[in-house]
């Protein structure tokens, strides 16, 4: 068999007939449509029913805005508190060698194999009122459970593994030469982390940290335990949501999950974005040319004089 008739051989058991992909491709099509699309436009469809006033009036009322402004909070105080902890335990695990190495790893992807509503139980068993620390709390008056703090936490535990996992192969594939370089040239810890690491990490770092901004924000079961549905206090988005939609206040309950809809969508185009930016930036860097040592060449003032 020669060369010819292996490439065609390999070819015709690679490439599909056009009918195979056109089924795949409909079934595609088909799932995203809906799955994903038409739920999509039901709830623009049935947020809108009654009209833009209804609308309206269903975003200004005072509970909404208290979890709207719930959400960003959490959000707000989340996702930074998940930032230092994914690059330090991204650095740790992917630039050392320690005893240990393999348990961080795992309870990184912890929160990943634990159902939300159980992590939301277990900050109940230790900070509720007949918790580990619940008479504790109540002594000198501080509320975890049932309160702002409560929902935080149960926040930062369900999202803290998105940053952490999305830098940890990222550093890893990038290796440890150009630090180490640095240190020998006498830049510090933070000068080299700054100067060097960080600009190498900073679309994987921006990609993780709008996947964790999306969780925080549509974060439900955990939040849902230790809230304690108190109305206008502890109700995030989805948690109103829920309420409006159980008294039976479907357009209220479509048009604020449509809010919620609206921030997914946000949080897309700033996906794509990113992503779009980091291979631009890697196919530029692969265009360029390799460095080449510049060839030194004698000027006329440079020959020795006889």
């Amino acid at each position: 068999m020669n060369h010819a008739s292996t490439v065609r051989t390999v070819h015709a058991a690679t490439t599909e007939p056009a009918w195979v992909k056109w089924i795949l491709t409909g079934i595609a099509l088909s799932f995203i449509f809906l799955f994903l699309l038409l739920p999509l436009a039901a709830v623009f469809t049935e947020a809108l029913r009654k009209g833009l006033g209804s609308f309206w009036d269903a975003l200004q009322e005072p509970d909404a805005w208290s979890a709207i402004r719930l959400t960003l909070l959490t959000a707000g105080i989340a996702v930074p508190l998940n930032l230092v902890f994914g690059v330090a335990a991204a650095w740790a695990v992917a630039k050392f060698e320690f005893r240990g190495k393999a348990f961080l790893t795992t309870l990184i992807d912890l929160p990943f194999s634990v159902s939300p509503v159980v992590a939301g139980l277990i900050y109940v068993l230790v900070f509720g009122a007949q918790g580990w620390f619940g008479p504790w709390l109540q002594a000198h008056d501080i509320k975890i459970i049932f309160a702002v703090p409560g929902i935080i936490l149960a926040t930062i535990f369900v999202t803290f593994p998105f940053i952490a996992r999305e830098l940890i192969p990222l550093i890893q594939a990038q290796g440890t030469e150009e630090e180490q370089a640095a240190i020998v040239l006498g830049a510090s810890g933070w000068q080299t982390f700054w100067y060097v690491t960080l600009p190498n990490i900073k679309w994987g770092l921006i990609y993780g940290v709008i996947l964790c901004n999306a969780r925080a924000m549509g974060e439900f079961g955990a939040v849902s335990v230790v809230s304690g549905h108190i109305r206008g206090q502890t109700n995030t988005l989805p948690l109103h949501v829920e309420i409006l939609y159980n008294e039976y206040q479907s357009v209220a309950a479509f048009a604020v999950a449509s809010l919620l809809a609206l921030l997914a969508l946000l949080t897309l185009v700033i996906k794509s974005l990113v992503e779009w930016r980091f291979e631009r930036e890697q196919k530029a860097a692969l265009s360029l040319p390799p460095e080449q040592p510049l060839a030194y060449s004698a000027q006329p003032h440079d020959t020795p004089k006889s």
